[in-house]
């Protein structure tokens, strides 16, 4: 039987300090902009049959100042290793999203990934690519959100989860998640009833 191995994982701020020095080894920039599920634009593209272009924006779901420290900190509760993934670049920025899933277990320098296995975190850099941000908000509503490859980003922590953490202390189970949309409904219908 083989023994459990012991994670220890840093502070987030050790941990970015970390992240930082990675970009900074690939001439990237350290200022970094966070993203979100709900901040990443999937579309598809027009000059490849099947292809995807990913885009970010932050203009129609800015992440609150302490979601990356949320998810972290929830990503910390499991034993599945912790992704600080580059997207690309904009002006002085580097786009990054925080990852976590067992997907990422085998995944090693040949992909990209350079391994902290003693923290049980991967970094993965990316190339020197910009990233498109999104501005106009049809392109955002009409972004891909089924029927399209899986991806790495797949793994990112969504902002309704960093509010649930707030809220509840934890994130809620489907049947909450529907039992909290049907009384949202229900005092839409309510409220609206009395006018």
């Amino acid at each position: 039987m083989e023994p459990a191995k012991t994670i220890n994982r840093p502070a987030l701020d050790e941990a970015l300090d970390a992240w930082k020095k990675i970009l900074a080894e690939h001439k990237f920039a350290t200022n970094i902009i966070w993203l979100f599920e709900e901040n990443l634009c999937f579309e598809k593209l027009k000059t490849e049959e099947g292809g995807f272009h990913v885009g970010f924006q932050t203009k129609f779901t800015p992440p609150p100042e302490d979601a990356l420290e949320i998810a972290y900190d929830h990503f910390c509760e499991t034993d599945a290793p912790i992704v600080f993934y580059r997207l690309g670049d904009v002006p002085d920025r580097s786009v990054c999203a925080l990852l976590c899933d067992q997907w990422f277990e085998k995944k090693g320098c040949s992909e990209g990934f350079a391994r902290r296995d003693d923290w049980n975190i991967f970094f993965h850099a990316g190339h020197d690519d910009n990233i498109e941000e999104i501005t106009d908000l049809s392109r955002w509503v009409h972004r891909v959100k089924r029927g399209r490859p899986f991806h790495d980003l797949d793994f990112c922590m969504s902002l309704a989860m960093v509010d649930e953490i707030k809220i509840y202390g934890r994130p809620l189970v489907p049947y909450e998640r529907y039992a909290e949309s049907m009384l949202e409904r229900m005092r839409r219908m309510l409220g609206n009833a009395g006018a």
